[in-house]
């Protein structure tokens, strides 16, 4: 096995502007991953000023872009990937179903297999139970089946020097894990079961549900905390919705975070119909991707930039006030 991981070590590379690698969801592009599109998404993440790409697991890997032409695409842009799954109930682990597990095991494995032929550090995402509405709480069981799987998939992923992330959701979308307090004292049962590898991965619009405040989920995931998935509270355009992105930042810099940080945002103009129905996209927040790509990495670099300047830290940055003129006016047409 690996050495052991050190959380304060990055897995992907960051600007020289700044020590936090910026990421772009891969559905902010595209809704597949053929060759026509890994092209679309990794040439306009590297041209918006992305330092990542997060790609989804290719869900049919027979039609997908081979691995050898993602990895030419990520080193002729000059950027990096991590990978992303949510498991769904026909591959959950979070269920005393053997059968079910199995699958669901499998299809971890087969996320680990894909970032490894691509050249990525890390799997993320909804790695730990379905992402569907329970009808019911996990069980004692169902959580220790979610711990098992979970030690056995971190143990290949550490043998590739990859790492895994725990997204925990909110309650319309997994019994589980619903706060960093909670993932924080599962990824705490894993580690005494050998699983070093293993990080906390925040959603600031699922954190924004369940939360007190973005600033408290930071803290209770502490030093775990090792992927950010930035998000508004209604999965649009950074800076026109209700989360405290300042307060989330300066959070982040007292606690010398250092991991990446990826905008999520989708349009059903993008996404295909299955995963606009499963995530409830009834409506588009933004139509051109380019754009909104461009917005969100010049909001994130400008945020990063304040919140490591004590004298800006209590000045509200032009950025949000420029947003909210935007909300205003997309409201008014």
């Amino acid at each position: 096995m690996a050495a052991p991981f050190d959380p304060s070590i990055p897995f992907v590379r960051a600007a020289a502007s700044t020590p936090h690698p910026i990421g772009v969801h891969a559905g902010v592009w595209v809704h597949d991953w053929s060759a026509p599109s890994a092209r679309t998404a990794i040439e306009g993440s590297a041209q918006a000023g992305f330092d990542l790409i997060e790609i989804p697991l290719p869900s049919h890997r027979g039609t997908a872009a081979s691995a050898a032409m993602t990895r030419t695409l990520l080193d002729d842009n000059g950027i990096d990937a991590v990978v992303s799954l949510a498991l769904g109930a026909e591959t959950d682990i979070n269920t005393e179903d053997v059968a079910v597990s199995a699958r669901g095991e499998e299809k971890l494995l087969e996320a680990v297999a894909f970032a490894r032929e691509i050249g990525a550090s890390y799997v993320g995402g909804v790695t730990f139970s379905a992402m569907t509405k329970y009808a019911h709480p996990a069980t004692e069981a169902s959580r220790a089946n979610s711990l098992d799987v979970l030690t056995r998939v971190a143990a290949t992923a550490s043998d590739a020097d990859i790492r895994i992330g725990l997204e925990y959701v909110n309650r319309y979308e997994s019994n589980l894990l619903n706060t960093a307090a909670q993932t924080a004292a599962f990824i705490t049962d894993l580690k005494q079961r050998g699983a070093d590898n293993v990080l906390l991965h925040i959603d600031t619009y699922h954190a924004n549900i369940e939360e007190l405040s973005q600033a408290d989920a930071v803290k209770d995931a502490g030093k775990l905390l090792g992927y950010l998935h930035m998000a508004e509270s209604h999965r649009g355009r950074l800076g026109t919705g209700t989360i405290d992105w300042p307060g989330l930042f300066e959070a982040l810099a007292a606690t010398d975070y250092k991991g990446p940080l990826t905008f999520e945002s989708f349009s059903s103009d993008i996404v295909s119909p299955a995963t606009r129905d499963d995530i409830g996209l009834w409506r588009n927040p933004w139509n051109d991707p380019a754009e909104v790509a461009r917005h969100a990495a010049t909001f994130l670099r400008e945020h990063l930039a304040l919140s490591a300047s004590p004298i800006s830290r209590t000045q509200p940055p032009q950025r949000i006030e420029r947003a909210h003129e935007d909300r205003n006016t997309h409201q008014r047409r």
